[in-house]
């Protein structure tokens, strides 16, 4: 891997989505890609910024996920979430989470159960979409009825699988397309592209240019950047002595195994990873063995 400091940050790390999208002096760019890939009835305006009360941010620098949640100016909830890693029940631990939102709403005494809007926003450096043939680059999740109608309108969650967006400039048609293409390709930019000379992204490459950063805020990027290599290259690194070794036995069977073996070893490497987190946030051992399924044993051992 190539020493050089890239011109701009990963937008992958935890640093690098905070610095885009979570600070008070940005928010005009976590509104504007908020407007480009949720299907709102109005446009954002504005947005408060709120602790995640359902994720604790205990050692963030190797959490597998990094989020950032806000509210709109009607009380819409929104959570916006960079996932570095793929997970057990995915979807599930999705909605899971998106049900903190709702249920903070609740009143004492008398309340109709009139809710806020929710939203989630999930930005994936991984695919959960097995069958190519199923893969959607863009998935836009909400209640609908048994008729493909729409059942209640305040529930919405979206996800954009990062791996498989492939767009490149001339091709780039809608503002989502645009915000994709800018979070895929940004750490690889040495200037910006024509197509996203505008105020709202010129602002974003000026925000994410490492060496406008203070030496304080570089060195906390390079920390969290060089977890973010290790997570890559656990996963990597499995993956090709899988296929290594299915190469050296020569037969189709042993090719499956060892691509099948390498898998395994990433997938076990990446809930190693989740579970480390957990754990550092205070999990209890039952509840970190449930969302990852490792064994007690293999959390003690963490």
């Amino acid at each position: 891997m190539n020493d050089k400091v890239a011109r701009y940050i990963n937008p992958y790390t935890d640093f690098g989505f905070k610095k885009l999208f979570g600070e008070e002096a940005n928010k005009d760019l976590l509104i504007d890609f908020l407007n480009a890939v949720l299907p709102l009835k109005s446009k954002i305006v504005s947005l408060t910024f709120r602790n995640p009360e359902q994720l604790p941010d205990n050692n963030v620098d190797r959490k597998a996920i990094f989020d950032i949640a806000c509210t709109g100016e009607h009380n819409e909830q929104f959570t916006v979430e960079m996932q570095k890693a793929r997970q057990k029940y995915f979807k599930d631990r999705a909605l899971f989470y998106l049900s903190f939102p709702i249920q903070r709403q609740a009143q004492k005494g008398d309340w109709d159960f009139n809710l806020n809007p929710v939203y989630l926003v999930a930005v994936l450096n991984f695919t959960y979409d097995e069958d190519e043939e199923k893969q959607k680059i863009y998935r836009l999740v909400s209640l609908k009825d048994q008729d493909g109608e729409e059942f209640l309108d305040k529930l919405k969650m979206v996800f954009l699988q990062m791996p498989l967006f492939r767009l490149t400039e001339p091709e780039l048609k809608t503002r989502k397309d645009k915000w994709m293409y800018f979070l895929k390709n940004l750490e690889d930019f040495d200037e910006i592209p024509s197509i996203l000379r505008e105020p709202v992204f010129e602002k974003a490459f000026s925000e994410a240019e490492y060496y406008r950063l203070s030496p304080l805020l570089q060195e906390q990027y390079q920390r969290d950047l060089m977890a973010y290599r290790d997570n890559v290259n656990v996963v990597e690194t499995a993956r090709k002595e899988g296929e290594a070794k299915g190469r050296v036995e020569g037969k189709a069977e042993g090719l499956a195994e060892g691509l099948a073996e390498g898998e395994a070893k990433g997938r076990l490497a990446e809930k190693a990873e989740v579970a480390k987190q957990m754990k550092a946030d205070g999990m209890p051992p039952a509840a970190i063995a449930k969302y990852t399924g490792l064994p007690a044993s293999e959390i003690e051992r963490l």
